[in-house]
């Protein structure tokens, strides 16, 4: 059963769940973390911002003493909440018992028995396994929710609610709860009961339709682009919902989903067309409003040139020496080289062929001009500034052993994202949660645990 102490519990305001405990003709303030009461001015609202970093500030991080209530699978919510996990939030993660999250059984490649896509995007969590169809297991994430700062979910419109587990039905036990939903496609509208995945929502949204070569068919990027964008989008929304609630004292519903953020990200192709009804179409490497900017082949692989400017031009066409080009009044200003885009590059093209790319990389340094190879994953992994700017995260894995991962690719002066805690099994810190965030007895964790409403993983 549960101990006494979260009984009756009310929530009192504030960036996380400070919690009143009322009762007895006693209020009590039980938590409000100090790294976040000192990010912000005691007049309310504003970031501080200037002066020296306080003693200790390297232990400090923004998100210290949130804790997120994570029921997301796959890609787009795990992304947003490893990288809120990053920042010092608590995460906690609802998997399925046995099974866990789908990507779990995603490969190969496996380290060990870990699917290495999981790997990849749920470093910093807790996991808790819970049948949440057992009316057991709902009943323990409204008592989760009513412990945490934000709930992030990804299911289907109306699914969770049909549990008593929507946003109506959270709010009314957590008023405070930041309760951020991914979908497919939104909350409303024709499209609402459809499922959502990465290149689906590529293709609706038109990426594919400009992404390929340019006389070719319509290609998928190489990564979730989608997936990530939404998760980038719905780890800002969090870190907007948790600023709203220090403003007005109250939580928020947060709709997220592929098709908006994937429409979103079309930027200048999407204003094209709603300004001046130019269709998208696919440009390969190349870019529709400048030249030259695109990958070139080289004599044994590629180097990309971006000239942004007629300046820039001029020093690629010495580079090149081909100083006749840059004369050319066919070629004088960004907008004639688009214009006469197939005769330029045929030039630029037969003089790259004529090096190395190791020469033209060479050539090219220093110049001003952005330039670069085309790496595979060894080259990316084992450059320089790659390495320099800690793009590489390793953690000692439970059952995987020694891992590693892309690390986050924002760096902070006054603390670091160091010492991350690896991915965890399904179900690894069940009784753990049980007992530590919601005070369960022994006694009632092991019924629990007997007809199946939690698992715990049980680390060998």
């Amino acid at each position: 059963m549960l101990r006494g102490g979260l009984r009756g519990a009310r929530w009192c305001g504030g960036l996380c769940s400070s919690l009143c405990l009322v009762g007895a003709g006693r209020s009590t303030l039980l938590r409000r973390p100090r790294a976040l009461s000192a990010a912000f001015s005691s007049n309310g609202g504003g970031a501080r911002s200037g002066g020296a970093p306080s003693a200790g500030a390297s232990d400090v991080k923004p998100l210290d003493g949130v804790k997120i209530l994570d029921l997301t699978r796959v890609l787009a919510g795990p992304f947003a909440t490893m990288n809120l996990g990053d920042l010092g939030a608590e995460v906690i993660k609802v998997e399925r018992p046995g099974a866990g999250d789908d990507t779990r059984a995603w490969g190969p490649p496996f380290a060990g028995t870990e699917s290495v896509y999981f790997l990849s995007v749920n470093r910093n969590k807790k996991s808790i396994a819970i049948n949440m169809k057992d009316s057991k297991g709902a009943k323990l994430i409204r008592e989760l929710a009513a412990v945490s700062d934000v709930f992030v979910e990804n299911y289907v419109p109306g699914k969770l609610a049909e549990i008593g587990l929507g946003y109506e039905d959270i709010q009314k036990i957590a008023p405070h709860i930041v309760y951020c939903s991914i979908t497919g496609y939104g909350q409303t509208g024709p499209m609402v009961q459809r499922g959502g995945y990465d290149s689906i929502a590529a293709a609706v949204s038109g990426l594919m339709h400009i992404t390929g070569h340019e006389d070719g068919e319509p290609v998928r990027a190489g990564v979730a682009m989608t997936d990530l964008a939404t998760g980038l989008y719905t780890y800002g929304a969090i870190m907007a919902g948790l600023l709203q609630r220090y403003k007005t004292g109250k939580g928020l519903h947060i709709d997220c989903n592929l098709l908006s953020s994937q429409v979103a990200c079309l930027t200048h192709v999407a204003a094209n067309y709603l300004n001046c009804k130019i269709e998208g179409k696919r440009w390969g490497t190349a870019h529709g409003s400048i030249v030259p900017y695109q990958a070139f082949k080289t004599k044994d692989g590629y180097i990309v040139v971006g000239a942004g400017n007629d300046q820039q031009f001029v020093t690629v066409c010495k580079i090149l020496n081909l100083p006749e080009v840059s004369k050319d009044s066919r070629y004088k200003t960004n907008t004639l080289r688009v214009e006469n885009r197939k005769e330029l590059i045929d030039i630029l093209s037969t003089r790259f062929s004529e090096k190395a790319t190791i020469e033209w990389l060479q050539l090219f340094e220093g110049s001003g001009v952005p330039y670069g190879p085309i790496n595979n994953m060894q080259q990316v992994f084992s450059d320089p500034q790659v390495l320099h700017n800690g793009l590489v995260m390793k953690m000692d894995h439970p059952t995987a052993g020694r891992i590693a991962v892309p690390g986050p690719g924002v760096r902070y002066s006054d603390f670091a994202m160091s010492h991350p805690k690896p991915p965890p099994l399904v179900g690894q810190h069940t009784v753990e949660i049980l007992k530590g965030t919601l005070g369960y007895e022994d006694d009632a964790i092991e019924e629990l645990l007997r007809t199946g409403a939690v698992a715990q993983h049980e680390v060998r």
